[in-house]
């Protein structure tokens, strides 16, 4: 991360000391700096000048002492809060009393490290992403006591660092690795409760919400020995907010030391860095298919009735379905049981089908069956809404399937972070989508789902489940009852 940072800073123009105990790490850092951008150099990317300029930028000491004219120092230090505050107070009785203190923690209060420093309000969080060049977004954030013209500093020094400022207030998390909880959490849940395996979590989301990692792609990836303590930091922090709670799952998994790629083991195994493609189970072949009827409650049912024409269904318009017909309903935030049990429908012959978003927009139908559904009529429906060709996954039963859930509990915890005044919509969409890689913003997300069915599917998995994670957030309640854009600033 620090070197990162050096890279970013040296190319914006700024001179850069770099400071480390060890000589080895300084001299590995210029080297792999000067390495990479004699590599652009070398394809055309960069000129001999730009190269030049930028390594004589760069400079390195191993002694505090060396950072004395510094006008900002931004440590990168192990997470330790004693470590961190050390430092800092040895680098407010060096450096111009005009310097910027900023630290590049993830997870530590900014109060906290500036706790007790006579020059507290000189500093601030200056929070980059892993790798830091191409992560193009920064968090600042003002600690309790920070003076607002620092802020302003960093933020200007970020945009000549090439990099999208996002201000934040001091809380667990900041932004990303708040508003990033939802994702994964909910999917640990989801895989928990048996509704579908890894895998096909992982499927639907990529190929449904367009998410470019499923969840346990990314923390296999990043490490659970990195993901799980941020899981419990953020719960812990929050005194056991029930929508962070960390999951039983990645706590055994980072036991066994089966962390991810790092260890060529994690949610899948992997030979040299990959793991084998996947191939979703082919279709069943069905002779003949049952006549459709679509429950009158159906989410899009008028989509829906335009789909199975398409993929030429024969459709059924009576009141009540007939004793052969397959039963289809599209519940948001229900399941198909109590779907089933409240319509009074024959449940072995009832499938639900998640039609939050629209089928045109994504690239996988998911299909629920309930505990009662018989084999013939889950092949039916398998074979039949796989017949243009577009993949089906088939998932246990569940209130809200694993889109709804997972896109629903992302906006949920997005808008309570607006209730909080953590920071502005805008800055929140765009932290995440820079931060996290996400096709939309979380209150994005919102607005395209519709803040109302949102709502819809958070009270209902609330009243199924009986779970105050699933709790609406009540700045979304306000906005839902209004009929209001959650990206909408406000006075």
């Amino acid at each position: 991360m620090g070197r990162g940072i050096a890279q970013i800073a040296a190319q914006g123009g700024c001179d850069v000391w770099l400071l480390d105990a060890q000589p080895q790490a300084l001299s590995s850092a210029l080297e792999q700096l000067h390495g990479q951008w004699d590599k652009q150099l070398a394809k055309g990317k960069l000129n001999t000048q730009q190269v030049s300029d930028w390594k004589a930028r760069l400079k390195t000491t191993t002694e505090l002492a060396g950072l004395a004219t510094c006008d900002l120092v931004v440590e990168a230090i192990v997470e330790n809060l004693e470590v961190k505050r050390q430092l800092m107070r040895d680098l407010d009785g060096l450096l111009p009393a005009d310097a910027v203190l900023a630290s590049n923690t993830s997870s530590l209060s900014i109060t906290a490290i500036a706790a007790g420093l006579p020059g507290e309000a000189r500093l601030a969080g200056f929070h980059f992403f892993n790798p830091v060049p191409l992560m193009k977004v920064v968090e600042v954030v003002p600690g309790l006591n920070t003076h607002p013209d620092v802020v302003q500093r960093l933020c200007a020094q970020a945009r000549a660092m090439g990099h999208t400022p996002v201000v934040t207030k001091d809380t667990p998390g900041f932004i990303v690795n708040h508003a990033g909880r939802g994702f994964v959490t909910e999917a640990l849940q989801l895989v928990n409760e048996g509704v579908a395996v890894f895998e096909t979590t992982d499927a639907i989301l990529k190929d449904q919400a367009g998410f470019k990692l499923g969840p346990f792609e990314l923390m296999d990836l990043t490490g659970l020995d990195v993901s799980h303590p941020v899981m419990v930091a953020v719960h812990q922090q929050y005194f056991g907010e029930p929508r962070y709670k960390p999951s039983v799952i990645t706590a055994q998994r980072l036991a066994g030391g089966v962390l991810g790629r790092k260890t060529g083991r994690g949610f899948y195994t992997y030979t040299d860095g990959q793991r084998p493609a996947r191939f979703d189970p082919a279709a069943p072949v069905v002779d003949t298919l049952p006549p459709v009827w679509v429950s009158p409650k159906a989410a899009r049912r008028a989509e829906l009735y335009q789909l199975l024409k398409d993929l030429g269904a024969r459709i059924e318009t009576a009141a009540n379905p007939s004793e052969q017909a397959l039963i289809l309903v599209a519940p948001l935030g229900l399941d198909v049981s109590t779907i089933a049990a409240v319509e009074r429908l024959d449940a072995t012959r009832t499938l639900g089908i998640d039609l939050m978003l629209p089928d045109t927009a994504t690239r996988r139908r998911v299909l629920a069956t309930n505990p009662a559904t018989r084999a013939d009529m889950r092949d039916a429906a398998w074979a039949l809404f796989a017949r243009d060709g577009k993949a089906v996954s088939v998932v246990r039963d569940s209130g809200g399937f694993v889109t709804q859930r997972v896109l629903a509990h992302i906006v949920n915890i997005a808008s309570d972070m607006c209730q909080q005044g953590i920071c502005t919509p805008t800055d929140l969409d765009t932290a995440v989508t820079l931060g996290l890689g996400y096709p939309h913003g979380p209150l994005a997300w919102g607005d395209l789902m519709g803040p109302t069915n949102v709502l819809e599917v958070l009270f209902n998995l609330q009243t199924v489940y009986g779970d105050t994670r699933y709790r609406p957030s009540p700045w979304l309640r306000r906005r839902g009852a209004l009929g209001l854009s959650l990206t909408q600033p406000e006075l």
